[in-house]
Formats: C-alpha cells, structure tokens, sequence
C-alpha cells in the first residue's frame, strides 16, 4: 500500500502517523506513534487503526539520546516490520513567515528559509526542522512537505496583520501571524459536516491545550486571531504568559539585570498556568489541587478567554457559535462549564449533562450561542497537504521516487 509519513516533533518527543492511499480516497490512518521521553526516558509506544498495541518499546538515553536518532529508530522500525511504500513524508512547521501561505515540497532553499524563522519560535521551529533534516539526509530522494501553522491566518485584512510600529519593520516581516491554523482548518472544514448552516457565518473556536489560542471564523476563514508575531501572545498558556505589556520586560532588563537570552527563557518556559499557580503546568493537576495559588491561574486561564472572546464576537461584527477543540478543550469538562457561564453574555446556555458526557453540542436547546466540542485533527490535514502538494508538484512535472 502506497502510504504518507506524518511527523510532529517536539523537544523531547516525536508524535508521527502513517495515513494509507488508495486511489482518490481520503488519507486513511493505519498506524498512529510516539517516541516520547527523548533524553529522558525514551519509549517508543505504537497502535494499529483499531487502537491495539503494536509496539511498546523503552530504550536507554545512550541508544536515543536526541530527536534525530529517535526518527531514524521510528522508521527503521516502520521499515522493518510495516514493509510500507512511503511516497512521501509530512511535516507540522510551527512558523512559515511572510514567504510561505501554503504548504511546500522541501528542498535546501526552502530549509535554509525556515531556519531563519527560528527565533520567531524558539520553542518549537528548531524541533520541527531536526526530522526534517535527518531524514533529507538519510533519504534525499524522498520528498517532503512542510505544513505551517500560520498559513491558514494569512488572509487576514491588513489591519489586523499589523502593529503600530514603523512600516518598516512590517516590510521585515514583524507582523502578526497567528499559529495553530492547521487545528483551525480542520475544524472549519469538520464543522460544515457538523453544522452546515453554522459554518457559513461567524465562528469563535478555541484551541486549548498546553500551547493555547482562538481564532475568529468567518465562513470558514480566519479573520483574527489572538496570536501574533511569535506563539507567546494572547491566552495564558502551560509555561507562557500570552498577553503581557512589553514594560514588564523592559523592566526585567533593566532593573533585575535579565539576558534577552533569559527573558526569552522565561517567556517560553516558565510563566502561564506554571507561574501563576507555582504548582504545575498541566491543568488536570490544577483542578485536582485545593492550593488557592491553582484556583487563580484556572480563574485567570477562563477569564482572558472570555476577555478574547469579546474581542473576537467584535472582529467578527457578532457571533454565531462557539467551538472548543485541543486537549483542555476537547477533555475538561470543567473548564468549558466555566467558559461557557463567563459568555453567558453572549448567550450561551451550557447542557451540563451533554457537557459531562463529551456530546459534539454541548448548549441547550434554547441557546443563543450554540456550543460545540470537535476533536482537533491536525495530522490528516498534513496528510491532505502533503498529498495535494506533492500531486502538484508531479503535475509541473517534478518526479519523486518511493521508499520501500
């Protein structure tokens, strides 16, 4: 079976699916992946389209001591034991800049340009480049495909994609992009098989998990967002502040002495829910604790959501649903239930049994603002990319050799 190679690599892990092709069908997942522990702990844990363990391996920092070597043991166990024909591999790149609105076949130019994007996102760029690398190394006949999280935002209108700072900057590339867009996609597509009539007007969703952010709908396209320039702006987030007046750095430059170097360490790793809470990053232990420090970073975590929401319904000239997607989104009951009472404005009616239950539409009956939970699917958006880029690519005339 001819197959697609998804890859989202972190700093210390790397989450990859293989999608199956056949014919003109949908990409369909047949194997789902995660080396995790990089550095650490290394385990590689893999299932099948059903869900069944195929492999639950650990190994010793020695034998995975980076990224790179993670990959290269995932696929030789994909190699291997799976005996697929790879016609190509896809990649998550957080950031594409102002070069790149849609997705593109790799090859050294384009690398040597995302390269240049990493201190826009130093938290994830360079990790998403390494299986990039590694693998163009490896394998330099195989193609590869880079999907940005900004490039659904780049049809924003251009007061809304700048910053009252010199134009000449903009010119730079200093402007707002804002991320998670391939989550975004595929939620505006998913929602017109959910809520037809609903996809075609005005939609707020919330993408919720460690890294956070909204986006505004407008008949399926994004018109605003609440990230901008780099990943660090808008909601709170797990390690990241989101918004915070640029004094408050000037401040910790000039009077505790701080490196951009550690200021930018700060920014990325140890604020958001962590800071605030001084307990912990992840939310599930936050809602478990009874320390009054975890009650305000979850009150402070929902009430700039309902401040973004405010500013998103007035981008928008109004709102027509609301839709949580992500890890807190799509598994905390709790926190939609408190989102949900602070856009009670807006009129929105929670169903708390629906909402307990997980159901796709969570308001009442009678609600003004339809509420609605979708599963983020991130990974068959890259594979739709990644299949569409490279069937273009072959239509100009570009021919790509299979991997077995």
């Amino acid at each position: 079976m001819e197959t697609i190679l998804v890859v989202n690599a972190g700093s210390s892990s790397v989450k990859f699916q293989v999608f199956g092709l056949a014919g003109s069908q949908e990409p369909d997942q047949i194997i789902k992946g995660e080396f995790d522990g990089i550095g650490a702990r290394p385990r590689l844990r893999t299932k099948d389209a059903k869900g069944d363990t195929l492999l639950d391996q650990t190994y010793s920092v020695e034998q995975v001591p980076d990224v790179a070597t993670a990959m290269a043991t995932a696929g030789g166990w994909l190699r291997e034991t799976q005996k697929l024909v790879l016609m190509g591999v896809g990649h998550r790149v957080v950031h594409g800049g102002p070069d790149y609105a849609r997705p593109i076949v790799i090859d050294s130019e384009v690398l040597s340009k995302l390269e240049r994007y990493v201190p826009l996102a130093p938290l994830h760029q360079p990790n998403n480049l390494t299986p990039i690398r590694s693998i163009m190394a490896r394998f330099p006949e195989l193609p590869q495909v880079a999907c940005f999280d900004t490039a659904f935002h780049r049809g924003h209108d251009a007061v809304a994609d700048h910053f009252a700072i010199p134009a000449s900057l903009y010119a730079e590339g200093v402007r707002r992009y804002g991320f998670h867009g391939l989550s975004y996609e595929y939620i505006a597509g998913h929602l017109r098989e959910v809520a037809p009539d609903i996809a075609k007007g005005k939609v707020i969703v919330a993408h919720l998990g460690s890294g956070a952010s909204m986006c505004a709908l407008l008949d399926g396209r994004s018109v605003e967002s609440t990230m901008g320039f780099t990943a660090l702006d808008g909601l709170p987030m797990g390690t990241r502040p989101g918004q915070i007046d640029p004094g408050i750095l000037l401040y910790l430059m000039t009077e505790k002495g701080m490196s951009a170097a550690a200021v930018q360490k700060f920014l990325y790793g140890e604020c958001g829910l962590k800071g605030l809470s001084g307990i912990s990053n992840d939310m599930r232990e936050l809602l478990d604790s009874a320390d009054p420090r975890a009650k305000l970073a979850i009150d402070h975590f929902v009430y700039r959501i309902s401040l973004h929401a405010g500013m998103l319904a007035a981008a928008l000239g109004g709102v027509d649903a609301f839709v949580f997607t992500a890890g807190i989104g799509e598994r905390s009951a709790p926190i939609r239930e408190r989102i949900a009472a602070r856009l009670a404005w807006l009129g929105a009616e929670l169903d708390a049994a629906a909402n307990a239950a997980g159901k796709t539409s969570i308001s009442r009956a009678g609600s003004r603002l339809p509420l609605y939970v979708i599963p983020t699917n991130e990974e068959l958006m890259i594979a739709r990319h990644t299949v569409a880029a490279l069937s273009a690519a072959r239509s100009g005339g570009t021919t790509f050799k299979r991997t077995a």
